[in-house]
């Protein structure tokens, strides 16, 4: 049976290239896995004065992320960081301390930018803020996507043969993650 990923976009912008690779990763993904994409669109700021009686759309994020086997960030780089939409997504999905949604989950991070360094930054920044509220990262192999503008057709299909490539390596290999971490969660 297929691990279900909650594959959560970092971007609102309708033709954002992070929506675009997360629906490329969704095709060339193992049938292993069955990747779920989660916009962001709708979440509302966290606020811990809610916490007592949160917002249907927390309740609602939170429930898709617990429903999954793992989750899978896709995000762009914003000034040399993570985009707030996605901090704010942390933010109400790892609370209230404790019950963190994200807990136990095998995790993987996918950045990408279209100028030269390809969201290292994001991801670094990622990596810094989900230990203690997540389950095991995947370390190898790192994947920074720069360059992207251009690796797409105007219906969004990926187009770039060696970005494919590194996608489907990069997906298998968090397939394997994902397999070996959930055996033992």
């Amino acid at each position: 049976m297929a691990q279900t990923v909650a594959v959560i976009v970092g971007s609102l912008r309708k033709e954002s290239f992070t929506l675009k690779i997360a629906n490329a990763l969704a095709k060339l993904a193992p049938p292993s896995l069955k990747l779920e994409i989660v916009t962001l669109h709708g979440l509302s700021f966290f606020n811990q004065d809610l916490e007592a009686n949160p917002p249907a759309d927390w309740v609602s994020f939170r429930e898709k992320i617990q429903a999954s086997d793992a989750v899978l960030f896709v995000t762009p780089e914003y000034n040399r960081s993570i985009p707030g939409v996605l901090k704010n997504a942390i933010d109400v999905g790892s609370r209230p301390s404790g019950q963190s949604s994200f807990k136990t989950k095998p995790i993987g991070i996918v950045a990408n930018s279209p100028g030269p360094l390809g969201g290292v930054c994001a991801a670094m920044n990622l990596k810094q803020i989900l230990p203690g509220y997540c389950g095991p990262i995947l370390q190898q192999p790192e994947i920074y996507l720069n360059g992207v503008g251009d690796a797409f057709d105007d219906k969004g299909n990926l187009t770039k043969e060696a970005l494919q490539k590194v996608l489907k390596q990069y997906i298998d290999a968090y397939a394997a993650h994902v397999e070996r971490h959930r055996a033992v969660g």
